[in-house]
C-alpha cells in the first residue's frame, strides 16, 4: 500500500450516532468471520496502537473486541516495569504475550514506549533510545519472518482537540481515571512528542511491518475506519458453520427449581 499525506482543509462534520452504530454493527460482524477464520488456519496476528495520550485508543480497541472472544482477541495493555523488569532485556516482557495459533493480540501501547513516553519523558537513557531505534526494525522482521502478521495504527489526534478531551477528563467525573500522571506532563511536551513520533515514523516504517496513520479527531470515523483497514488487511473467507439445534430440557429429574429459592437473598429489583 502507498504511503499517503492527506491533511483536510476543514475537519468533516462528526458522523451521527445512528449511521455510527450501523456501520459499527455490520463491521463487527465481519470482524467474528475474521475471529473464525484466525481459529481455523491458526494465524498469529499482532496488533499495535500507538499515539499521543488521548488520541482514542482505548475506544479504538473496545469497538474492535466489544463483540468477539476474548480468548482469540486479546488486549495486552502493561502497567509500567517492575523493578525486576527494569533488569530485563527490553522486548522480554513483550515476548511472552505474542499470539500462539489462533489469536490475535492487540497491544494497548507496545515497546514503542521506549521510542515514545521513555524518550519525552527521560525514562531511559540516550544511548537505550539510540539501540533501541536501531534495533526495532531488525526485531520485527524476525517476527514478521517467523510467521506472525504485525499491524501498526498511529492514532493522530489535533492539538485542539487533546486539548478538549483533557479538559474534559478533568471535569468529567466518568472520565475522571482516564486522566494518568502522564496527561498533563503530556500537554506541555506536545512539540517534543511530535519529534519523537517524526523519529520512530523514520526508523521503523518498514516494508516487513509499516506504520498505517489513523487521524482520530472524529473518534466515531477513526473506529469505523480502523475495522475496515484491519479487515482488509488479513484475507480472511467466511466459514460455513453447522446448523445448531437447540436441546429440549429433560424432564425425567424435573423438580420446581424456583420454590427452592425461596427465602434466599436477592438483589432488589429497583430498574
Amino acid at each position: 500500500m502507498s504511503k499517503q499525506s492527506h491533511v483536510p482543509a476543514e475537519p468533516p462534520e462528526k458522523m451521527p450516532t445512528k449511521k455510527y452504530e450501523k456501520e459499527l454493527r455490520k463491521l463487527q460482524a465481519e470482524l467474528c468471520h475474521l475471529q473464525e477464520w484466525v481459529k481455523h488456519k491458526g494465524l498469529r496476528i499482532i496488533v499495535v496502537f500507538e499515539g499521543r495520550d488521548g488520541a482514542g485508543k482505548g475506544g479504538t480497541i473496545k469497538a474492535i473486541t466489544e463483540r468477539v472472544s476474548p480468548r482469540v482477541f486479546r488486549v495486552v495493555a502493561l502497567p509500567a516495569p517492575s523493578d525486576r523488569e527494569k533488569t530485563q532485556m527490553y522486548m522480554q516482557r513483550y515476548l511472552k504475550h505474542f499470539p500462539a495459533a489462533g489469536e490475535i493480540v492487540i497491544f494497548d501501547r507496545s515497546w514503542y514506549n521506549r521510542l515514545g513516553v521513555e524518550r519525552v519523558m527521560g525514562f531511559c537513557t540516550e544511548e537505550q533510545y539510540q539501540s533501541f531505534l536501531k534495533v526495532c526494525p531488525e526485531l520485527e522482521k524476525y517476527v514478521v519472518d517467523g510467521g506472525i502478521t504485525l499491524i501498526k495504527y498511529w492514532l493522530e489526534v489535533s492539538n485542539e482537540e487533546q486539548k478538549r478531551r483533557f479538559e474534559n477528563r478533568i471535569t468529567d467525573p466518568v472520565r475522571q481515571w482516564k486522566l494518568s500522571p502522564m496527561d498533563l506532563p503530556a500537554r506541555s511536551k506536545w512539540y517534543e512528542y511530535s519529534r519523537a513520533r517524526d523519529a520512530m515514523l523514520k526508523a521503523t516504517d518498514t516494508r516487513w511491518a509499516p506504520w498505517y496513520i489513523l487521524r482520530s479527531d472524529d473518534k466515531k470515523r477513526a473506529r469505523l475506519n480502523c475495522i475496515r483497514h484491519l479487515l482488509s488487511l488479513v484475507p480472511y473467507k467466511k466459514i460455513k458453520r453447522e446448523k445448531v439445534k437447540l436441546p429440549e430440557r429433560d424432564l425425567k429429574h424435573a423438580y420446581d427449581d424456583q420454590a427452592t429459592l425461596k427465602g434466599r437473598r436477592f438483589v432488589p429489583e429497583r430498574y
